[in-house]
């Protein structure tokens, strides 16, 4: 077969387009994955400029919190101009989203009651929405402790497992409602999130494959898995299990692939950290005061005071359990224990976050690490580039 002048044209043609189809297409292929950095934000100890805001990608503020007649308490003046303040980051990072967190302990009585019927959902979702539009919000975050289960004095029953989920569903339609309004739609649209607990009981008390189908993201609280009520020591944000002790309570990869065994997608969850460590007094000394009983006072100790004081100083010694992927302190004159969080712990869940294609972390809360700030440049190095 011979081929004329023209079709000879035209095959070269075609050979020299197809040598360039392959760097353009290299060129529009997707951008990396963003990961985010929610920091939880209560209303004191900071100013905007201690904010860096770079590092982050979304604010939840804490706490509004729903009153007795079934819509929101209003604000203080302190929390209004807090997030007057905080809205001004905006103008460093065009990206910040800044969300209202709802309840929290504490915080949480009159959850069940609000989420109890039809026309309470509506009145408590619409009065979420004012305070939203009020304070020129990006979205609301709920922080339920907890449905179906005692809390801090909090009213519960077994039909919260039910209404966790409608109350959701209520939210969501306003939110869409409003979000037409005010032209925030689509990758803009208004957010909504929940906070829930690590242990296997959150999930069994609620049903987080129905309730996520209207959540964006799911900020799982993995630490206080031992905690201040409690007369043992033990990790209180271990990333597995550790070899010593108790294997009873989840770790906070047990927490996630529970989340997950429930419905929720991985792509929607936050892993949450802890910007602070939990201290037992008088604990027995065996392994070094870890998963023993102790009989003494409970200590709360922000990561800038345990930097201050505690880490191999004034008598105590930093260990690290390599199952558990979690640091401790051992005070052996005082036999004082303490579980805590820090740069080290961080990297084995970033590298979590991200072979698990999870939606990112978040923490608790931004002000107990703000002299340096070590844990959040650790985030933004590892997650935020």
């Amino acid at each position: 077969m011979t081929l004329s002048y023209s079709s000879l044209f035209f095959l070269l043609l075609d050979c020299l387009l197809s040598f360039t189809v392959h760097p353009l297409v290299a060129q529009s292929a997707p951008k990396p994955h963003r990961y985010v950095i929610i920091g939880y934000i209560s209303g004191n100890g900071w100013t905007k400029d201690q904010i860096e805001v770079q590092k982050l990608t979304h604010i939840n503020y804490a706490f509004a919190v729903p009153a007795a007649n079934g819509e929101l308490a209003p604000l203080s003046n302190k929390d209004a101009s807090n997030l007057a303040a905080l809205n001004t980051l905006k103008a460093d990072n065009k990206d910040l989203k800044i969300l209202i967190s709802i309840g929290g302990w504490g915080g949480c009585k009159y959850f069940s009651d609000c989420a109890l019927t039809d026309a309470s959902r509506k009145k408590f979702a619409t009065s979420a929405i004012e305070l939203l539009k009020k304070h020129k919000l990006d979205g609301i975050d709920i922080d339920w402790e907890y449905p179906d289960q005692p809390g801090d004095n909090n009213i519960f029953r077994p039909a919260d497992k039910q209404n966790y989920t409608l109350l959701f569903k209520e939210l969501r339609q306003q939110l869409d409602k409003q979000g037409k309004l005010d032209k925030r739609t689509g990758a803009n649209h208004y957010l909504l999130t929940t906070a829930t607990g690590v242990d296997t009981a959150f999930v069994n008390h609620t049903e987080l494959g129905k309730a996520q189908k209207y959540l964006d993201y799911v900020n799982i609280m993995t630490y206080d898995i031992y905690h201040g009520n409690d007369k043992v020591t033990g990790h209180h944000s271990n990333l597995y299990q550790s070899k010593k002790g108790s294997q009873a309570r989840n770790s906070s990869a047990d927490g996630v692939e529970g989340h997950i065994k429930a419905g929720v997608p991985a792509s929607k969850i936050v892993l949450g950290l802890p910007f602070y460590g939990r201290g037992w007094a008088d604990a027995n000394p065996k392994d070094n005061g870890l998963y023993q009983p102790a009989t003494g006072k409970h200590y709360f100790i922000s990561y800038d005071e345990l930097v201050d004081k505690y880490i191999n100083k004034n008598g105590f010694v930093r260990y690290w359990d390599n199952d558990a992927k979690s640091p401790y302190l051992w005070n052996p004159t005082s036999r004082m224990f303490i579980s805590y969080a820090d740069a080290q712990s961080f990297d084995p869940k970033i590298a979590y976050v991200k072979s698990k294609h999870l939606a990112g972390v978040m923490f608790w809360e931004y002000i107990y690490d703000l002299k340096q700030p070590t844990l959040l440049n650790k985030l933004a190095d590892g997650l935020g580039k």
